[in-house]
């Protein structure tokens, strides 16, 4: 009889323990589990409100007794990236205008130009429609900052390369079209849609003559007044090969017989280079760039996309140096909108457009 009550007293004594000192590996795992999520929302995974952001951002600092430390940066650095996301995917014919004077050289462009470069071709990917107006906004970033323009010409050549070698129609089609439009509003010469054009009528392929009939008919009318000679070059020999039947498809024919019927109304009126919306920058104002299509070596600098801590005192003295030139930027251009010339007031970054009448 005294075995049993022995052996259920055994686990009474044993489930006291359980009870007591048990809880505290649970009360740890929920501890953490809130760092987790806690870290997680810094690295942009979780909502995080502003007040906690705050708090978050001042014991950062105060536990590495500096204002600019590695965490705050980077917390800085997830805003920056946000910003520019939110600010390209909202951007339109319609708002590009406030967007250009209020918002836009308010953001740290310099030290986010690979965020802000990836931002426009990842939206251009997903919206090849709305192409023009990334393209446009492209524009008044390279008029200001002329670095942050070559990348994006750069990272787009590399992406018509990569999708050229892999025989990706889509891609292809969708680079051609950032490169046609870049190359209207002047971010990159002329010279570089030739070199598209005449690879893709190198080597003739069904899909190689659609894509330059494509290209052409974005970017004609621009090439057209630059350059009218490799316009008559290119328009030439895809008469020849129309005629001489080079390719035996009717796919391409319609193409074909569909470019130059846009080109004999001289792109009006569904496809112009500009349109009058978008020109926001004068043509002395712009930097124009000779992107290598075929041959030579092209740095993405993907590097950029990724956060880098620096030390606090360089990043304050650059902070402070963008913060400065934001600032003259922006006045310069503010000043420059309420100056009066022939009669009218013309708003900022040249917008041959937009004059307004003197009250």
């Amino acid at each position: 009889m005294s075995s049993p009550q022995e052996g259920s007293a055994a686990p009474d004594a044993t489930a006291a323990p359980a009870g007591g000192e048990g809880q505290k590996p649970e009360v740890d795992a929920v501890e953490r589990r809130k760092r987790q999520l806690e870290n997680l929302g810094r690295s942009g995974g979780v909502y995080i409100p502003p007040f906690k952001l705050a708090r978050m951002q001042a014991e950062a600092a105060k536990e590495a007794k500096q204002p600019f430390g590695p965490e705050v940066q980077r917390q800085e650095w997830e805003a920056l990236r946000k910003s520019i996301n939110g600010l390209v995917n909202k951007v339109s014919v319609g708002n590009i205008k406030d967007i250009v004077r209020g918002e836009l050289f308010t953001l740290n462009l310099l030290r986010g130009k690979g965020l802000f470069a990836r931002a426009v071709l990842r939206a251009q990917m997903a919206s090849p429609g709305f192409t023009h107006v990334y393209a446009a906004l492209v524009a008044v970033v390279n008029s200001r900052l002329p670095e942050v323009g070559e990348l994006i010409a750069n990272r787009t050549a590399l992406m018509f390369r990569r999708a050229y070698a892999r025989n990706d129609k889509i891609v292809l089609t969708a680079a051609c079209k950032m490169l046609a439009h870049l190359m209207n509003q002047k971010v990159i010469s002329e010279f570089t849609i030739m070199r598209v054009c005449l690879l893709f009528l190198e080597e003739l392929t069904t899909d190689s003559v659609e894509v330059c009939c494509q290209l052409l008919t974005e970017c004609g009318q621009v090439l057209q007044e630059l350059n009218k000679k490799a316009m008559m070059i290119l328009t030439s020999r895809l008469r020849k090969i129309l005629h001489e039947g080079q390719l035996d498809n009717k796919r391409v024919q319609y193409a074909i017989e569909n470019f130059f019927s846009i080109l004999r109304q001289n792109f009006a009126p569904d496809h112009i280079g500009v349109v009058p919306e978008l020109e926001l920058i004068d043509e002395e104002d712009q930097y124009t760039h000779d992107v290598a299509i075929r041959d030579g070596q092209i740095d993405g600098e993907n590097i950029l996309n990724i956060f880098r801590a620096e030390a606090p005192e360089q990043y304050k003295q650059e902070e402070g140096e963008w913060r400065a030139f934001s600032k003259s930027l922006l006045e310069g251009e503010s000043s420059e909108s309420e100056g009066e010339s022939d009669g009218g007031r013309q708003l900022r970054w040249g917008c041959r457009d937009c004059e307004l009448a003197d009250m």
